[in-house]
């Protein structure tokens, strides 16, 4: 009895890092949010207003926009003001990460957390091959930096805790990668790296979010026609959906029934730097 009270248990705080709506203060701008790499672009401060895309403001160079600001389109709404830089042709096809990390050289598959540039990016042979903005831990909350490794994964991961409070229905960790467990507490919590909204500011209780509207689709589309007056089941296509483009590029050629298992052969995980809030 007391084994299965202490698995219980461990399966709780499994899922202890999985954000919730009300995980961090929620800002009106982004403007305040400053990163090492933004000191070297002139941007200005602007507000949008509920007319406003992505796509009317900044035609095909809208991800990049989104990606300077860490944020997905979900959170690109009026009243929400963002950073625009003067020359989008400075930020084209944007990323603050080195595009060669020499301590990933010997590695065919390394992961690298920058959290004071609140990005991502996947290595291979220490070539950077692809990189995505990451939503990090709050206050109290933070990610803890060093050194680990993948070692399981969950196509379809959800918590056990949190709701998305709006409709009721656990929180979505889809596409999750486990890279740590920390022992040293009596309940084991564990670290994932999953999908899910981009604030564009630390918004987590502990895991690493990146881009997943694939989720937010199925989760928030009823909710946001409501009180945003938008549909996003009409988001058009390319979807950001940088969580499931990691998950594959882990998985690669190995099997993957889809469910909670554990791998043998994760990348290892490299976790750097302070949040900038």
């Amino acid at each position: 009895m007391r084994y299965l009270f202490r698995t219980i248990l461990a399966l709780i705080m499994l899922l202890l890092c999985a954000s919730r709506n009300d995980a961090a203060v929620k800002l009106t701008s982004l403007c305040g949010v400053r990163f090492p790499s933004v000191a070297s672009i002139e941007w200005d401060c602007v507000k949008l207003t509920w007319k406003d895309t992505p796509e009317k403001l900044f035609g095909t160079g809208w991800q990049d926009v989104l990606r300077f600001n860490r944020m997905d389109r979900r959170h690109f709404y009026g009243g929400m003001s963002i950073k625009v830089p003067r020359r989008l042709e400075e930020i084209k096809g944007f990323s603050p990460l080195p595009s060669f990390y020499p301590e990933a050289e010997a590695d065919e598959k390394f992961i690298l957390v920058d959290q004071s540039e609140m990005f991502l990016g996947a290595y291979e042979r220490g070539k950077l091959v692809v990189s995505f903005p990451a939503a990090v831990g709050i206050e109290g909350h933070r990610v803890p930096n060093g050194e680990f490794r993948i070692d399981a994964i969950d196509k379809r991961h959800t918590s056990n805790m949190y709701t998305v409070e709006e409709i009721g229905r656990r929180y979505p960790m889809h596409y999750g990668l486990r890279f740590f467990m920390d022992k040293s507490l009596p309940t084991t919590p564990s670290y994932f790296i999953h999908g899910r909204d981009m604030p564009g500011y630390p918004a987590s209780h502990g895991c690493i979010g990146i881009y997943d509207e694939e989720m937010q689709i199925e989760y928030y589309g009823a909710y946001d026609r409501k009180v945003y007056g938008r549909n996003y089941h009409g988001l058009k296509p390319p979807l950001l959906e940088g969580a499931k483009s990691l998950y594959r590029w882990v998985v690669g050629n190995h099997d993957d029934p889809g469910r909670f298992h554990n791998i043998d052969y994760g990348p290892r995980v490299k976790i750097i730097g302070t949040p900038p809030l």
